[in-house]
């Protein structure tokens, strides 16, 4: 479980548990969207995500 940030794009994320590192799958802006219960808050605020 990770803490999603409101105010910024999460792009690579080191797992924790087996250390691989994590980007966003095509067409995601971020980690968060791709691998995330939900996705980030400007996306889910109908916004565009990360400047995209």
């Amino acid at each position: 479980m990770e803490t999603m940030p409101e105010n910024a794009c999460v792009f690579f994320h080191e797992c924790k548990g087996c250390g691989a590192m994590l980007r966003p799958k095509a067409g995601d802006c971020c980690v968060f969207c791709s691998y995330g219960d939900v996705p980030c808050p400007p996306v889910q605020g109908q916004q565009r995500c990360c400047d995209r």
